[in-house]
C-alpha cells in the first residue's frame, strides 16, 4: 500500500477558565475543505516529519514551533479503498511551547477548542477514533479504513507495536 507522508501537529494550552485547549482550523481550500482539521500537510522531499510539522504550522497559522518542542504522538494510516491515491501516513505531533498567535492563512482559519468538547460533527469522522487519545498525552498507532464514500469509517484497527 503506497501512502503519501503527511504530518499533523496539535498545539495545546491551558484554557483561561481551566481545562485544556487545542488549536484546530477550518480548512478553506484543498483536501478537507469546510472541515475542522489539525494543522499539517505533506512532507516535502528531503524534509523530516518534524521539519514538515513545523513548516506547516507556520504556513497555516503563522506560529513558530521548534522541532525540539514537538512531542511524538504516533501514526495514523488512512486507507481509501475507493481512492487509493488519497492514502496517507500521518505522523502526529503535539506541542505546548511555540511563538506567536494564530493568524488566518489562505488555507486555514485557526480556532481554539476545549479538548473535552471537540467539534467532531464538523471534523473527519475518524477523528473520534484517535484524537482524544493524542490530546490526553497518549500515543497512537492506528489504521483507519474509509468506506466507498471516502468519508465514513469502515474500520479502525490499533496496533500495540512500538513506533
Amino acid at each position: 500500500m503506497t501512502s503519501t507522508p503527511v504530518t499533523l501537529c496539535f498545539l495545546l494550552r491551558d484554557a483561561p477558565g481551566g481545562g485544556r485547549e487545542v488549536l484546530l482550523g477550518l480548512k478553506k481550500t484543498g483536501f478537507g475543505t469546510g472541515r475542522i482539521v489539525g494543522l499539517g500537510g505533506h512532507v516535502e522531499p528531503g524534509e523530516s516529519d518534524a521539519e514538515a510539522a513545523c513548516r506547516e504550522v507556520l504556513e497555516e497559522a503563522g506560529i513558530t514551533v521548534r522541532q525540539q518542542d514537538l512531542g511524538d504522538a504516533g501514526v495514523v494510516e488512512f486507507v481509501f479503498p475507493a481512492r487509493p491515491g488519497w492514502n496517507m501516513s500521518a505522523r502526529l505531533f503535539t506541542a505546548r511551547v511555540w511563538h506567536g498567535d494564530p493568524q488566518e492563512s489562505s488555507e486555514i482559519i485557526p480556532e481554539w477548542f476545549m479538548t473535552d468538547a471537540l467539534p467532531v460533527e464538523r471534523m473527519w469522522q475518524d477523528a473520534d477514533h484517535w484524537l482524544p487519545i493524542v490530546l490526553e498525552g497518549g500515543m497512537v498507532n492506528i489504521v483507519v479504513t474509509l468506506n466507498a464514500d471516502n468519508e465514513t469509517v469502515a474500520s479502525s484497527v490499533s496496533s500495540l507495536r512500538n513506533l
